[in-house]
């Protein structure tokens, strides 16, 4: 049961909000800056690569793999971006540390990889890295400084990029659970930042001479935006964790940067919210989530239906698509809808016909970074306040 209260109520927010998640969103633009200053620092700018590589593998897991996602959608396909997941568990404790990844048969010297990790203790991104040096792949790392990861990337040769911690300190009393570790919730923009100066700097993508700086600014004032002291009716991130309260949300994305957000949404509701969502990209979800529409929570589930006993039972779950959007190169304008594709009309079309709520949300920005800034931002914050309003409730 959500408590709609707590979201208007910024002091009962930071109470209930024990390891400071809000806090460590808000501090996404600074994350960006200290990232770039710690490339810089470690050389970056210094590189000189002899041509493109063959394939960029970004081997990690949670915010790593999702920014190897990001950074795909973002280089149009100009060059494979592969995101490695684990794919084995050793034993270990904690669970993260015991991790196992395993490189394609494919790759080799003229292949990149790159292994991020916000821990740096994974025994399997370490035996990774000697794998890729083994088969003569060019290796760089993105790890804390002094941690067993930073120290294996230069026994390889690899290009250490230190990554940029948390300023937020961790909460008093507080333990995560072996098996179920809590991530920092800001990690997605320490990842994601020096994978974008890397992926500039060996011509993989083409930013504009300040566009990562200005990156910074608008996370900045996404923050502001979505702040736990802005009213509700205000803020659209309170908004939006009203709208998912009591649904499931099916999670759309309208092009590949869009679909990134959506996968990063119904990520954080999980973690944040204890949520469950599908995500996926158009028009292939159209026919991947279709038997929900005709199951039990399509339609046929009222949840106004008159004889429910309002008292002794629950409210009942309904689906709840959300569309995430974003045309490249063409600004929405607020007074103005932004032009839809077949895909999208047929998404409208089949939400109607099985009479569930579809909202669109469309990024305004007209660069993909800018536009995954907003769409990211807006669905961090949100499955933030579901969680905490969500849990207040009990």
């Amino acid at each position: 049961m959500l408590d709609d209260s707590l979201l208007d109520d910024p002091a009962a927010l930071q109470r209930a909000d024990r390891d400071h998640a809000l806090l460590a969103l808000a501090g996404a633009g600074a994350r960006v800056r200290t990232a770039l200053r710690l490339a810089e620092s470690a050389g970056l700018a210094g590189l000189h690569p002899e041509g493109r590589p063959r394939a960029l593998l970004v081997a990690g897991h949670a915010s790593a793999l999702t920014a190897g996602r990001a950074l795909g959608a973002l280089t149009g396909g100009a060059v494979l971006v592969h995101p490695l997941a684990p794919v084995e568990s050793l034993p270990s404790d904690p669970f993260t540390a015991g991790l196992g990844w395993q490189l394609p048969g494919w790759a080799g010297p003229l292949d990149l990889v790159l292994l991020a990790s916000a821990e740096g203790v994974e025994e399997g991104l370490i035996r990774l890295a000697e794998q890729a040096y083994a088969r003569g792949c060019s290796i760089m790392v993105i790890a804390p400084e002094d941690r067993p990861l930073a120290e294996a990337a230069l026994q390889v040769r690899a290009l250490p990029l230190p990554y940029a911690p948390s300023t937020v300190e961790e909460p008093t009393g507080s333990a995560a659970e072996p098996d179920l570790p809590a991530e920092d919730p800001g990690a997605f923009w320490a990842f994601l930042t020096p994978l974008l100066a890397l992926a500039e700097r060996i011509g993989l993508l083409r930013l504009a001479e300040d566009e990562l700086p200005r990156l910074a600014d608008l996370l900045d004032e996404l923050s502001v935006r979505h702040r736990p002291d802005a009213a509700a009716y205000r803020n659209p991130a309170k908004g939006l964790a009203a709208q998912l309260a009591g649904t499931v949300p099916v999670l759309w994305g309208d092009g590949e940067t869009a679909a990134v957000a959506a996968g990063r949404l119904a990520g954080m509701l999980a973690d944040r919210a204890g949520r469950p969502a599908v995500s996926g990209q158009l028009p292939q979800a159209l026919t991947e989530h279709r038997g929900l529409f005709s199951g039990q929570l399509g339609a046929g589930a009222d949840p106004e239906d008159f004889f429910r006993d309002r008292v002794e039972e629950p409210e009942p779950l309904a689906l709840q698509v959300l569309l995430l959007r974003h045309t490249p190169g063409a600004a929405a304008a607020p007074e103005e809808e932004a032009p839809a594709g077949p895909a999208v009309r047929r998404a409208r079309r089949l939400a109607e016909a099985h009479e569930v709520r579809l909202t669109e949300l469309a990024a305004t920005g007209t660069e993909p970074l800018a536009a995954l800034a907003e769409l990211v931002s807006l669905g961090d914050f949100a499955a933030v306040y579901l969680g905490l309003a969500a849990a207040s409730g009990h």
